[in-house]
């Protein structure tokens, strides 16, 4: 069924969603290996900030706000399934919160899997109590309207990187990695050969191998040693 609304103020219907299994697998991964594993892109900006230190993973639903306005990110709530991680563009605005405790208390009622603001939130201490994963840009006492116009389920910069409806997001305490829905599989079997790479050097260093060759075979081919 076609979305009802606009271009720039519209509902759009959320893709298909890629297997629980698979988004299982990336539960736990660090955000770091999953942004190696795509070319070191595909992550946010370090000005997204965790409010509440806790790691999230699900998949996205976007949301594009007027800037001072959260129409519909109080939308998004409703239309997020249980896992799903609210994912805002506030068009640049760092001083309107669009996100604070009592829509915290929906979203935990929802059983959201977190959101992520490029822009402020507040009510820090509250959304910390509820135990809800939350990033933002910055933190700040302002309000703002509920009028809209915005989009729901539409392409968005978030944290200097383009995020997609149905997207993976994975967050910890290094940052946030966003995961193309259609990139998924190869992405998480880039990351496994990264792992296994990680663990077989952590033993080589256990074993007494400490710093590896190929640092001083680069600097001699460089004539920085010899």
């Amino acid at each position: 069924m076609p979305a009802a609304g606009q271009p720039g103020f519209r509902v759009l219907p959320a893709p298909s969603r890629i297997s629980a299994d698979l988004l299982e697998r990336f539960r736990g991964l660090a955000s770091s290996n999953v942004a190696d594993a795509m070319g070191r892109f595909g992550f946010m900006d370090p000005g997204m900030q965790s409010r509440s230190g806790l790691a999230m993973c699900g998949l996205a639903v976007t949301v594009q706000c007027r800037p001072a306005d959260n129409l519909m990110v109080h939308k998004a709530l409703q239309v997020a399934k249980p896992g799903d991680i609210v994912v805002v563009s506030t068009c640049g605005n760092t001083t309107s919160a669009v996100f604070g405790e009592l829509m915290c208390h929906t979203a935990t009622a929802a059983k959201l899997g977190g959101i992520i603001v490029d822009g402020a939130v507040r009510d820090v201490e509250g959304i910390k109590r509820l135990g809800f994963p939350a990033y933002s840009r910055t933190v700040c006492p302002g309000s703002c309207d509920k009028d809209g116009p915005g989009e729901i389920n539409v392409p968005i910069s978030c944290g200097g990187t383009v995020v997609s409806p149905g997207d993976i997001i994975v967050g910890d305490a290094d940052g946030i990695a966003v995961v193309p829905r259609d990139s998924a599989a190869e992405v998480l079997a880039r990351v496994v050969e990264l792992m296994n790479r990680e663990s077989k050097r952590v033993a080589e260093i256990d074993s007494g191998q400490i710093f590896k060759a190929e640092i001083d075979e680069t600097l001699r081919k460089k004539g920085v040693i010899e």
